[in-house]
């Protein structure tokens, strides 16, 4: 096998194409910055909102298929060609209670799910040599509706007076929180940060899903009656055991923990950051207090890493490069991700392991190795690490629950841990997945919690 190693930077291999949009990101003229402008050009919806008849033309290519593959394939098994069948009559109420019957986190599944591997991917369009339903769109057509116009859809039943408390108050817990109302129990979220919504409020690619769009969505489950309570650490500031001592049931959807270290010298400098950080920084704060430098390393490819890579080069950095280990055909990024730092712009450095970061107090590069063992010395004002996060195994085993050997814990088919009381779900459980797996637990465990309370 020829490796590629150094400032060769090659590029992956092309992809299948892919339904999205290219990005056709504005770039600044040599020894030029992007004015506010371009920024927020660049940072604009990646799937734009459909028009009510772009919407109508679409829904009607649906087949409406008995036994729905796309349904199949959606891990909360949204009825697809039910909520599609209702944006064609018109009735985007009706249509948006299909999706969130199923799916607490519609909206945000809308803008940032994977359908490329689930639901569009399963469409039998693929097989009769036509695109795929746009079944992302159309789902986020129909639950826009919802965030515009206030509407209620669920109204919970009288108290069933047991209450539960949910810890974590992203797509899981509120998964959870909601499944849990509607039975008619009483639910307590307690949340470390000062808002809700985890990762779709922190982490996510700005132009995929906005903290505007992540907190109405955790809205519309808080106004079902849901107490929210921010700033509250577990373990810290109230212990887990008093958790479970005062409540009839506990959800367990802490996520993981801070990015894992590169364990080398300089490490710690200004101008080294991991992903998560550097994506929530710029999604609570205006684009023009960001000024990165030329030249941008993402150590990493992984969804994230593109994520950071992406914005990083929106925000004006004139090279940004992924630095990773292995080779193109092990990247774990989805090959649309791939494609989309590609159509921005953005070179890859493959089979190279970072074991310095240069600069005496800020960084000025990295210094890699390659397999063969040949440093190279890349140049960069920001390094931004996207390398994984670290499991909460330790605090989790604290908390006298089961941790397997990876660090994820231990649960049932019903998301039931080892642990009277305690249910789980999200990535805590699954070691980070999507949003509709952390909404699909947060619904299986509600369920099972219930069916517990009812004998």
């Amino acid at each position: 096998m020829t490796h590629a190693h150094g400032t060769d930077k090659p590029t992956v291999p092309m992809s299948e194409p892919s339904a999205r949009p290219k990005s056709g990101i504005r770039v600044a003229p040599p020894h030029l910055r992007l004015d506010a402008d371009d920024v927020a050009a660049n940072f604009a919806d990646l799937d734009p909102a459909m028009t009510k008849a772009e919407a109508f033309a679409e829904s009607g290519r649906c087949l409406f298929c008995y036994d729905a593959p796309c349904t199949i394939a959606c891990p909360t098994h949204i009825d697809v060609p039910g909520f599609i069948k209702k944006i064609q009559s018109d009735n985007l109420r009706g249509s948006a209670r299909v999706i969130l019957d199923a799916n607490p986190m519609g909206h945000s599944c809308a803008r940032a799910c994977p359908v490329e591997v689930l639901c569009e991917g399963s469409c039998v369009m693929h097989g009769q040599g036509s695109k795929p339903i746009q079944i992302a769109r159309l789902q986020r057509h129909a639950t826009d509706a919802l965030l515009d116009h206030s509407f209620l859809l669920f109204t919970p039943p009288p108290s069933t007076g047991k209450k539960v408390a949910v810890l974590g108050a992203g797509p899981a817990g509120l998964s959870c929180a909601q499944e849990l109302r509607r039975y008619g129990h009483d639910v307590v979220v307690f949340e470390a940060k000062p808002k809700p919504g985890g990762l779709n409020t922190y982490g996510i690619a700005q132009y995929k899903l906005t903290p505007r769009t992540a907190l109405a969505e955790a809205d519309t489950i808080l106004k079902l009656g849901v107490t929210l309570k921010t700033n509250i650490v577990i373990g810290k500031d109230i212990s887990f055991d008093d958790v479970v001592q005062g409540y009839d049931g506990v959800f367990v959807g802490f996520g993981l923990g801070g990015t894992n270290r590169l364990g080398i010298k300089g490490e710690d400098n200004a101008g080294v950051v991991d992903a998560l950080t550097f994506i929530e920084h710029l999604k609570e704060k205006p684009y023009g207090q960001f000024n990165v430098p030329d030249q941008v390393l993402v150590i990493g490819a992984g969804n994230t890493a593109v994520d950071a890579a992406t914005q990083a080069r929106r925000l004006g950095a004139r090279e940004v490069t992924f630095v990773y280990r292995r080779g193109p055909e092990d990247v774990s990024a989805y090959a649309y991700e791939m494609e989309l730092a590609r159509n921005d712009g953005c070179s890859f450095v493959f089979w190279s392991s970072p074991i310095e970061v240069t600069g005496s107090g800020a960084a000025t590069g990295l210094l890699v190795k390659d397999d063969d063992g040949n440093a190279t010395h890349l140049p960069a004002g920001l390094i931004i690490k996207a390398i994984g996060q670290e499991k909460r195994s330790a605090a989790l085993k604290g908390f006298g629950l089961d941790v397997d050997d990876k660090g994820r814990l231990v649960v049932d088919e019903n998301r039931k841990t080892s642990r009277e009381k305690v249910w789980a779900g999200g990535d805590c459980v699954n070691g980070g997945k999507e949003i509709v797996n952390a909404a699909a637990d947060g619904v299986r465990a509600a369920r099972s919690m219930h069916a517990a309370f009812s004998t």
